[in-house]
């Protein structure tokens, strides 16, 4: 029989969505204040995984990942889950201009084993964890890297992703080297 302990601290990191440039720096401050410093900034990407938020959004998407130096417990994803959201409602556009988001955030963090999102739409492979959020482990590492699952979003499964996610887990293990 096992017993039951605290996992290990996650690294937390968000995935910032925006057809706004200078909107994603400013949104970078946002963040800041919730997870604390940047440790870990992606390149800036063209988003060419779907056109499924070009009707809130508008054209010409920019993706963004971040991640924070504090490493904080896997059980406050539902915490930075609503965080976010109340980064995204300060953003968003007047009701007269359409009332859409202007950026979409979508924390989650990373183990050594794997990537776990937040989310707040439920799915098969998705478990609840409070406040109307669930989570979803969407990558998993072995053999020396990560690998997608038959869901995993096609964001996630880009080389550019996979290497800053690559370069934030190892990032992570020198920080529990460092705590241990």
């Amino acid at each position: 029989m096992g017993t039951p302990k605290e996992p290990k601290p996650a690294k937390y990191f968000v995935a910032l969505l925006s057809p706004e440039i200078d909107l994603l720096s400013a949104v970078e401050k946002d963040l800041s204040v919730v997870l604390g410093n940047v440790d870990v900034r992606s390149e800036t990407l063209s988003w060419t995984a779907s056109k499924f938020y070009e009707n809130e959004m508008g054209v010409g998407l920019l993706r963004r990942f971040l991640s924070f130096e504090r490493l904080m417990s896997p059980e406050k994803l539902a915490d930075i889950k609503l965080a976010t959201q109340g980064v995204e409602e300060r953003y968003r556009r007047v009701y007269s201009a359409g009332g859409g988001r202007r950026v979409n955030l979508d924390p989650g963090y990373l183990e050594a084993g794997k990537v776990v999102l937040a989310s707040t739409k439920n799915a098969s492979q998705r478990i609840f964890l409070r406040g109307g959020v669930f989570a979803e482990a969407t990558l998993l590492y072995y053999g020396g890297e990560f690998h997608a699952c038959a869901y995993t979003y096609l964001d996630y499964q880009w080389p550019e992703t996979l290497r800053f996610l690559k370069i934030c887990r190892d990032c992570y293990l020198e920080q529990l080297r460092q705590i241990d």
